[in-house]
């Protein structure tokens, strides 16, 4: 058990740190070549933060274990809301300004929807894997040509700002994109071995193993990105960070996942953790987008509601696991 531990936890630093290496060197490159500030804000940088779930949910499904795959991408989007926002709010409470963010609320509570219904029928099928990805798609290109169009808004002034404080050198960047990578597939590889065997032998199923420590292991770039944001009051790069990593997560992730390896979903992912997934986001829609014309805003003490409740469900896992 020690050895699988040790793969766990190495491998999880490794691609924590590669990742935001990855990041980095993919902004600077798009910024060489010209690519508009706003866009590596919101897409490279953005899609970047989530390429640790990305990574590790496409081996788990190369090695056909979906109960891995898709504990991470959920379980990664109720600790997006539940514990990142929420640390994020009670740092600094977060207002809703950006045009382009509330327009991105009812998308994100769309989206989970949609894979709510997927869900039904037990299995994430080739087709149900293609449609995730095309309306990924969709919405990426939708959302980007929103934000261009606002140049103004919050949201699009918070991405350029962001990546115009890149400056890395064409060469310096290549090579932290290359070694990013190298370093992000092999640290994943190792923290799902070392994933897979810790489940083995604690006796409890990959999808809860996916569901918490690799779920909150492979949300640290957005927890990172997200706190130092609201320390520099920039809170609609803050929640954006949150917002698109949950698009992500749910149609490219998931979709990824299910296009390498189609398989059967756990009764439990239906019962238990899509509803903590489905109220947490409907929560974030309704306080995000306000009431009776009142601008949408995550304050304090909403912020100590949604830690509460991440520990809660933690703890709801806990007993679970107990009683079985």
């Amino acid at each position: 058990m020690t050895l699988f531990v040790l793969a766990f936890v190495v491998g999880l630093v490794l691609l924590v740190l590669s990742a935001d290496k990855f990041v980095d060197g993919a902004a600077a490159i798009a910024n060489h070549y010209g690519m508009p500030p706003l866009l590596i804000g919101m897409v490279v940088v953005g899609i970047g933060t989530s390429a640790p779930e990305m990574v590790v949910s496409a081996f788990a499904a190369l090695q056909d274990n979906p109960g891995l795959a898709l504990g991470n991408a959920y379980g990664s989007n109720i600790s997006n809301i539940a514990l990142i926002l929420g640390i994020t709010a009670l740092i600094s409470p977060i207002p809703v300004q950006s045009q382009v963010l509330r327009q991105e609320l009812p998308i994100l509570t769309g989206v989970t929807l949609l894979a709510g219904y997927q869900l039904l029928d037990g299995q994430l099928s080739a087709l149900d894997a293609w449609v995730l990805i095309a309306t990924l798609a969709v919405v990426m290109f939708w959302l980007v040509r929103q934000s261009m169009t606002n140049r103004g808004d919050a949201m699009s002034q918070a991405a350029v700002d962001e990546a115009n404080e890149r400056h890395i050198p064409a060469k310096r960047a290549w090579l932290l994109l290359g070694s990013g990578l190298v370093v992000m597939m092999a640290s994943s590889r190792a923290l799902v071995w070392g994933a897979e065997n810790m489940a083995r032998g604690l006796g409890v199923s990959d999808l809860v193993i996916g569901l918490t420590v690799v779920a909150i292991g492979t949300s640290l770039p957005e927890l990172v990105s997200s706190v130092v944001a609201a320390r520099k009051q920039q809170h609609a790069l803050a929640l954006g960070n949150i917002l698109g990593s949950n698009l992500f997560n749910t149609l490219g992730v998931v979709g990824i996942a299910g296009a390498i390896a189609p398989a059967a979903i756990d009764p439990s992912m239906l019962t238990r953790d899509f509803p903590v997934i489905l109220i947490l986001t409907i929560a974030l829609f309704v306080v995000g987008m306000g009431f009776k014309g009142k601008p949408g805003s995550i304050n304090r003490i909403e912020g100590s509601v949604l830690v509460g409740a991440y520990f809660a469900y933690m703890a709801y896992l806990l007993m679970t696991l107990v009683v079985t």
